[in-house]
């Protein structure tokens, strides 16, 4: 069955590259087209960000009493990267991926999960910082949509929603068991009509609020840890905003400090709040529009766009097939087994 799984998750990184084979193509001809060199930089620090990635996930889960390698977390946040994308299941196809390593390193797998919920969280965390600058360029230059603003509010929801789940861990497992709970009862009501059966188990959120209390005590017990992950997550935007600007380098455009800001603003926001995996052909179409308002000629917009997220999303897909080649077979299927 696992096996089966596997090649089924690896047929669906193929079938998702096909269907999106002309703007892969575009990308590659894009890429070529501009100054090979910075082209290379930027590449470059794409992948310092996936390093960085995984030192937010190791940093996150010192929090958690949990050690791991740093090469090991590269590895399992690439390939959680590429499941993201191509299952329609949100975050949870990636979160599976870094509970069943726990499983098979025999660490608690409700603090792997909660090591997601609390990367989001430092996500969007250090997001915001970058986000209030970006809303303060496009104010002031007359620029901020009612699209962006309905983004940003949904984010803050978001976020806002973990916070106040994490609190109630920290306050009181039973309280948090309960809500996620009503959580899970109010999603299978939802879905079964659909699918016949009950899609969580309640149980298993009580399960999961003991465990993950657990976790969020030793973080009560050491607040300035904090400051690390925080600290990742701010350097992981810089490193994006430089891939922006070497991408503007790349291909001889104008640019200034607010466009790089603007246009990274809108990339990232509409990347997390999307109807579509990793905001895929919602980014390209907005961002385009974005960095034009923000006096950008229209034909270098759309250049700089197609590049900026082959870099910032393409490349990092292929890698994460790679990786989950590499390494989602480790985790997926234990040693000398098919169950």
């Amino acid at each position: 069955m696992r096996r089966f799984l596997f090649a089924l998750l690896l047929m669906a990184g193929v079938l998702f590259l096909l269907t999106h084979l002309a703007e892969v193509e575009q990308v590659a001809a894009t890429l070529q087209r501009g100054s090979l060199a910075f082209v290379g930089l930027a590449i470059v620090m794409q992948a310092v960000w996936l390093v960085n990635v995984a030192a937010s996930y190791r940093s996150i889960y010192r929090l958690l009493g949990v050690e791991e390698e740093l090469w090991r977390l590269f590895f399992l946040a690439s390939s959680a990267n590429f499941i993201n994308v191509v299952t329609p299941s949100g975050m949870v196809g990636g979160v599976a991926l870094f509970v069943s390593e726990a499983r098979q390193k025999g660490y608690s797998p409700a603090k792997a999960a909660l090591a997601g919920v609390l990367f989001i969280l430092f996500e969007y965390a250090g997001f915001f910082v970058v986000l209030i600058l970006g809303l303060i360029v496009l104010v002031r230059r007359n620029d901020l949509t009612a699209s962006e603003i309905v983004a940003a509010g949904l984010l803050f929801l978001l976020t806002i929603t973990l916070l106040l789940l994490l609190f109630l861990g920290l306050r009181s497992a039973q309280t948090l068991g309960r809500t996620l709970a009503g959580m899970a009862r109010a999603i299978n009501f939802i879905v079964h009509p659909f699918i016949r059966r009950n899609y969580l188990d309640e149980q298993d959120a009580h399960h999961f609020a003991a465990e993950a209390a657990e976790g969020l005590a030793l973080i009560r017990g050491n607040i300035r840890g904090l400051a690390w992950p925080l600290a990742l997550s701010l350097s992981s935007k810089a490193i994006l905003i430089i891939v922006m600007f070497l991408v503007f380098v790349a291909f001889k455009t104008p640019y200034s400090t607010g466009t790089l800001i603007g246009g990274f603003t809108i990339a990232y926001l509409f990347t997390i709040i999307s109807p579509t995996p990793s905001g895929i052909g919602v980014v390209e179409g907005l961002l385009a529009v974005g960095l034009h308002s923000l006096n950008v000629e229209l034909g270098a917009a759309a250049v700089i766009t197609v590049a900026y997220r082959g870099v910032t999303f393409w490349l990092p897909l292929l890698w994460g097939i790679i990786a989950f080649r590499i390494w989602g077979r480790r985790t997926i299927l234990p040693v000398g087994g098919e169950a």
